[in-house]
């Protein structure tokens, strides 16, 4: 069931997302060649502590860290690891906090030091997506306009939405209803409503979309090998101009 949620709600889950968006922006500016994930977890669980929230991933059915780290071929889900970044990788951290009773959720893709012209592309093009689908995120439209928006960018550009892992609602829960698929024909599905909260988060391959998970039955990586990237928002309906809630813009402090 899709709950709408009330303008004190929607206050509470802005400030969760601005924790989400002040942690990750400290976060992009410390990955570098030579740095792993594993310091970048810890950094991440500190500052969440800082803030008195609390990750939002670590314990989520079973999940054991407090960021998903997933680098090159891995789609979404990655461990943490000691294991140090090289100089053009791409390193996509999903990340989450629980705050006075909300979540928030958003991902980047950061390039490691320089990467190719090619890998710069696949990132500027998935994030564009993301954009172009909050974009469709507006009072009357349908929920599958969000998809095809995306869809229809990423392919346009000859890459491959990952069809395996949607977007989803967000409030009291992680995840909530609906579930946002990144593909499909527009006009289809609920129709949109203000007070609507949506992780829109758009998972998109050089390669082909198929994917499988390791054995660790988290880390999903691409089945062809191809780069992957990820970024999401959480995103509020308004009567107007949608709002991304999980947008870097100060409203929270140390």
């Amino acid at each position: 069931m899709v709950t709408l949620k009330s303008h004190r709600e929607i206050e509470k889950l802005r400030v969760s997302n601005s924790i989400v968006a002040e942690i990750l922006a400290v976060l992009k500016e410390e990955i570098r060649p030579g740095i792993n994930t594993l310091k970048l977890d810890r950094r991440a669980e500190n500052l969440t502590k800082g803030f008195k929230a609390k990750p939002a991933f670590k314990g989520y059915r079973g999940f054991p860290y407090t960021i998903c780290a997933s680098v090159n071929n891995q789609v979404v889900h990655g461990f943490p690891t000691s294991a140090p970044l090289k100089e053009g990788d791409i390193l996509s951290i999903d990340f989450g906090v629980f705050f006075d009773g909300y979540y928030g959720d958003a991902a980047i893709t950061v390039p490691v030091g320089k990467v190719s012209e090619e890998v710069s592309h696949l990132l500027r093009v998935t994030e564009e997506s993301l954009y172009l689908g909050i974009k469709q995120a507006r009072y009357g439209n349908r929920l599958s306009d969000i998809s095809h928006a995306i869809q229809s960018h990423v392919e346009a550009n000859a890459y491959s939405v990952v069809r395996k892992f949607v977007g989803h609602g967000i409030g009291k829960d992680l995840h909530e209803d609906p579930q946002i698929p990144n593909y499909g024909k527009p006009g289809f599905g609920i129709r949109l409503q203000p007070g609507m909260v949506l992780a829109i988060e758009p998972m998109v391959n050089m390669g082909g979309y198929d994917v499988e998970t390791l054995e660790d039955g988290w880390t999903a990586v691409t089945k062809d090998g191809s780069l992957s990237a990820h970024f999401e928002h959480s995103v509020v309906i308004t009567e107007t101009e949608p709002e991304i809630l999980s947008k870097r813009d100060g409203s929270v402090k140390w």
